[in-house]
C-alpha cells in the first residue's frame, strides 16, 4: 500500500476548494433530468380494463387497483405507496392498454408517513 504524503493531501484538498461543486443547491438550482427518467406514476382510469397485472407483477405490491362503480360501468382508481414503490417500471411494461405511465415528477418527499399513500 502506498503512504500518501501530507503535503499532497493538503495539496489536493486546498485544489478542491477552487474546483465547481459537483451537486446542485436544490431546489434552488435547476434538475436536468434524463428523457427516460421514472418519476410518480400516471394512471389514466378510462382505458383500465381492471385486469390488475400491474398489481400481480409489482414486486413490493406498491399499487393497488380498485372498481368504485358496477361491473357494467367501471369508476376505476389506483392507489400507490410511495414507500413501497422502487419505480422498477413492471407495471408500467405489462399494462394491456397502457393505462400507467410515468411522469417526470422527481419532488415525492413527504413528512408525514401518511402522505406516502398517493391517490393516481
Amino acid at each position: 500500500m502506498k503512504r500518501r504524503i501530507p503535503g499532497k493531501i493538503s495539496q489536493m484538498a486546498i485544489s478542491q476548494l477552487f474546483q465547481k461543486p459537483a451537486t446542485i443547491a436544490y431546489p434552488k438550482g435547476e434538475m436536468d433530468i434524463v428523457k427516460n427518467y421514472r418519476g410518480m406514476l400516471v394512471y389514466d382510469p378510462k382505458d383500465c380494463i381492471n385486469c390488475r397485472m400491474c398489481e400481480r407483477d409489482c414486486p413490493t405490491g406498491a399499487i393497488k387497483i380498485t372498481n368504485e362503480g358496477t361491473k357494467e360501468e367501471r369508476k376505476m382508481s389506483a392507489v400507490l405507496d410511495i414507500s413501497h414503490c422502487v419505480f422498477c417500471c413492471q407495471c408500467v411494461d405489462i399494462c394491456p392498454k397502457k393505462s400507467l405511465s410515468f411522469s417526470q415528477n422527481i419532488d415525492l418527499s413527504n413528512l408525514s408517513s401518511k402522505d406516502f399513500k398517493v391517490k393516481l
